[in-house]
């Protein structure tokens, strides 16, 4: 079994779809103006943007678009930093090469790959006050 959708509640889903197209290679399969866009990955992920008010996803919700390579990571990562996004920095943690930011829709995105070396920490310091 996999899954193969997410709903996304946004309160600007023209922005937040932009920034998806833009940085994750995400294509719009069928939109309704600023209250719904549907995109689909390369592999066919359907990925859902509905608008909505009064937002709050606890802390350590988030969604991981995996990468092939630290170096895909790192460029990507650069490219977020250089247009102003708030990124927090690589690390290695959970068996991960990953970095972590706030998207537009104030839900948070993981950019990761997998490593084989063993990695000391279990958690990201992103969510430092969950490393108890």
């Amino acid at each position: 079994m996999k899954i193969n959708h997410i709903n996304i509640t946004v309160n600007d889903v023209k922005t937040t779809r932009a920034f998806f197209e833009k940085y994750f290679d995400l294509v719009c399969i069928g939109s309704a103006g600023n209250i719904f866009a549907a995109m689909n990955d390369e592999d066919g992920f359907l990925f859902n943007l509905i608008e909505g008010e009064n937002i709050n996803y606890p802390d350590t919700f988030h969604i991981g678009f995996p990468q092939e390579s630290k170096e895909e990571v790192d460029r990507i990562h650069q490219i977020l930093k250089n247009d102003g996004y708030e990124v927090w920095d690589p690390e290695m943690a959970h068996a991960t090469y990953t970095f972590y930011f706030k998207a537009p829709g104030n839900f948070t995105v993981e950019v990761y790959c997998e490593v084989q070396e063993k990695t000391e920490t279990y958690v990201h310091s992103y969510f430092a006050d969950y490393n108890k």
